[in-house]
């Protein structure tokens, strides 16, 4: 009792500061992270390390990603960047004819800084779109607003696909470059502890917070059918999924452990996280997808204000508008919405209002592909050539089926006219219909087996429990159409 009175009567002073740093802490300071700010050597992330030239403060945000105070010096990286002596990978075509990959040893587990998105990448030699000035060389000085993207190369190929567990055995395993790639980001200040990460591309590093996520805005539905494994969901949205290859080559560039390779499966895990986050559940049980969801939405925004698009091929591109809109909406801020006229999407893009060859009056076409290509439902398909049939493979394999979640969640969150292009939403409904009231028009051409359905059992229960019901909302009144003048992709009038 003696030695515990001396220390009281010592530590008043200390008291007296401990209290002043309670009342920083309750006020508009509380959100510094004081739980996890030191100063670091080095810092470790999915197998990847970066060495500074002295101790940096640092400290992590609500995603687990690492940003720094800087500018700072980083020394060493590792795995160490360059070449291998041997690549003794098989080159396999696709359907196609054609790989985007080749044997070249120049560069495994490079990194680099992503300053706008384009064609050219800096991880991975063996992918046609590598650039040797893309990669970073060390020693490398980090300055603030910038974020450094740093990768581990898969040695052998093929490797499991991403999201194996909703693929089938065809598709369980993909030749991509990369298997995993952190990113670590240099800030001017300490950030809010509850800061999302800012995206990776660009130098607009733009902090948002998980104190303005808008819980109430999530609507309670029923679950029907079998939910998904949420371990599962948490789990894909859980790294930066590296998307600013505009091009079909990111396909088999990707890291396997971050993110999926191909646009029909981006939109396919968005659609089903979506109407996850919807579902009576406890708000803890949905936290950790809501947060990765919101993360991933600011990574695209990012990456559209660097130049960012989505509209390449007949299914890479799918997926990436609704988690902008979707972070913009649950953070209740409308910037995130306001994209440059530069950022195109796969699905508004690809649907138009017309007249069908069998009466319908919202069409699917496919804009590029191996060349540009030209609509083509408005045809019999006794008339339709080669690429004709072709577009209609893919309009059946590969989009709307992937698509149906997030239009039904986009109904539910009233964001029909913050989308703006209600073709989307009216071929979405034309897809999912049961009943056909073309079948006599289409005569010996039979619908096709894809439609009404989608490939995951739970989007399609929710469908049709729940989109009958879904919130009466005014459309946008915006309707155009993707056209080709020339060699440029344009906007055209389509009226409804």
């Amino acid at each position: 009792m003696e030695g515990t009175h001396k220390l009281f009567k010592l530590s008043k002073k200390s008291i007296f500061g401990i209290n002043i740093f309670l009342l920083l802490l309750n006020s508009n300071c509380s959100a510094a992270s004081f739980d996890n700010v030191e100063n670091r050597l080095e810092i470790k992330q999915y197998g990847i390390t970066w060495t500074f030239d002295r101790p940096v403060k640092s400290g992590q945000f609500i995603t687990g990603d690492w940003w720094v105070v800087g500018p700072v010096t980083i020394v060493k990286i590792t795995p160490t960047s360059g070449p291998v002596k041997n690549d003794d990978n098989a080159l396999i075509n696709n359907q196609w004819g054609d790989t985007s990959l080749k044997i070249d040893t120049r560069m495994r587990n490079g990194s680099m800084i992503v300053l706008k998105a384009g064609n050219d990448q800096g991880y991975d030699s063996r992918n046609g779109s590598y650039s040797e000035s893309s990669t970073i060389k060390l020693p490398l000085k980090l300055e603030t607003n910038l974020s450094l993207v740093s990768t581990i190369s898969n040695q052998t190929l093929p490797v499991d696909n991403f999201c194996k567990n909703v693929m089938w055995d065809g598709e369980k395993q993909v030749r991509v470059s990369l298997k995993t790639a952190a990113v670590l980001t240099c800030l001017k200040e300490v950030p809010p502890s509850d800061a999302f990460r800012p995206s990776f591309a660009g130098t607009e590093k733009a902090i948002f917070r998980a104190k303005d996520i808008q819980w109430d805005l999530l609507p309670r539905l029923k679950p029907i059918g079998e939910v998904p494994s949420w371990e599962d969901f948490e789990g894909y949205f859980s790294r930066c999924w590296i998307d600013h290859l505009m091009s079909w080559e990111q396909q088999e560039l990707v890291p396997n452990e971050n993110m999926p390779n191909y646009g029909r499966e981006h939109a396919r895990l968005v659609s089903i996280a979506s109407l996850m986050v919807m579902l009576d559940v406890p708000e803890t049980r949905k936290k950790k997808l809501v947060i990765g969801l919101i993360q991933h939405g600011i990574d695209l925004y990012g990456t559209s204000l660097a130049g960012g698009y989505w509209n390449e091929g007949g299914g890479h591109s799918s997926g990436r508008k609704w988690p902008i809109l979707f972070a913009s909406i649950l953070l209740n801020n409308p910037k995130i919405a306001e994209l440059p006229e530069s950022a195109i999407f796969q699905e508004d893009t690809q649907t138009y209002y017309g007249k069908g060859w069998f009466g319908q009056s919202v069409l699917w076409q496919m804009i590029i592909h191996h060349g540009n290509r030209e609509p083509y439902e408005e045809k019999s398909p006794d008339q339709w050539e080669q690429w004709d049939k072709t577009s209609e493979s893919y309009r059946v394999c590969c989009t709307a089926n992937a698509w149906i979640g997030t239009a039904l969640a986009a109904r539910y969150l009233k964001a029909i006219r913050l989308w703006g292009h209600d073709a989307y939403f009216d071929y979405t409904d034309r897809w999912m219909r049961e009943d056909d009231p073309y079948k006599n028009a289409r005569g010996i051409y039979p619908r096709p087996n894809g439609e009404t359905k989608t490939f995951d059992p739970f989007v399609t229960a929710m469908w049709r429990a729940y989109r009958q019901n879904a919130p009466t909302q005014e459309q946008s009144g915006r309707n155009f159409k993707r056209v080709w003048e020339g060699k440029v992709g344009v906007w055209i009038p389509n009226p409804k």
